[in-house]
């Protein structure tokens, strides 16, 4: 039954003149492996209640909503309308208040930048990461701030290496590129990816050294959806608005 997944409030925040909202999946109109909050409209959920479940969530974080359309890659819109999120994009910054730029996860790191009068959001899978969409939208976020203040990072739920078992090669791949600290192992020993370290790398490597991080795996807790942990599933949302 909708509804019936009970959770923690959503995660807020602020950082800045920022303000800063990840949500959990309790508290929802969806229903089945989507239950109950679920806020991905491509997951296979029903359509009414996903419009359900965003207007509950606007009524958290009030504001003119974009959602990008993520398909893993490096792309970033800047200042989007809804109607430019048609456009595919992993990552979005913008300077004007009051636009809540939204990202949606359910295992990826989502990731929250903070400028002098821009914000930026960041959907950031293992592939994501490797094609550079963080260092995209640092640079696009530098490009939109008002001055040459540092950039603050934030870091929400993501799966952490304890439950994220991965193969040999990729992970000898992104070893290769970000260092040794990304390689790590699960639970049961098997070769694991570290997404958090990955995405602390990557920031670092762009000038971003100021980075609050949740600290919370999406696989661990059934607060939050995981597509490693269930396959079918919906998605929480993680989302940033400049005040």
């Amino acid at each position: 039954m909708a509804g019936k997944f009970t959770g923690m409030p959503s995660i807020r925040t602020g950082i800045g003149a920022a303000e800063v909202l990840c949500t959990d999946r309790a508290d929802g109109a969806s229903v089945g492996p989507y239950a109950a909050r679920n806020l991905g409209d491509h997951v296979g959920d029903d359509p009414v209640a996903v419009d359900a479940n965003r207007a509950r969530v606007r009524e958290e974080l009030p504001g003119d909503w974009v959602w990008p359309r993520q398909i893993h890659g490096r792309a970033v819109l800047t200042d989007p309308t809804q109607s430019d999120a048609t456009e595919p994009a992993d990552a979005a910054v913008t300077g004007i208040p009051g636009r809540v730029l939204a990202v949606v996860t359910a295992d990826c790191a989502p990731v929250v930048l903070v400028g002098d009068g821009a914000v930026g959001v960041v959907h950031a899978g293992w592939p994501g990461l490797e094609a550079g969409v963080i260092g995209e939208a640092v640079a696009a976020l530098r490009a939109a701030a008002r001055s040459e203040q540092p950039v603050r990072a934030f870091l929400g739920p993501c799966i952490h290496p304890e439950r994220y078992e991965f193969g040999a090669d990729d992970l000898d791949r992104l070893v290769a590129r970000f260092g040794a600290e990304v390689r790590s192992s699960t639970l049961d020993g098997t070769p694991a990816f570290d997404l958090p370290a990955g995405v602390r790398v990557a920031l670092r490597e762009v000038g971003v050294d100021g980075i609050d991080d949740v600290d919370l795996c999406t696989a661990e807790s059934p607060r939050f959806f995981s597509y490693r942990r269930d396959g079918t599933t919906g998605r929480q949302a993680t989302a940033v608005v400049l005040t």
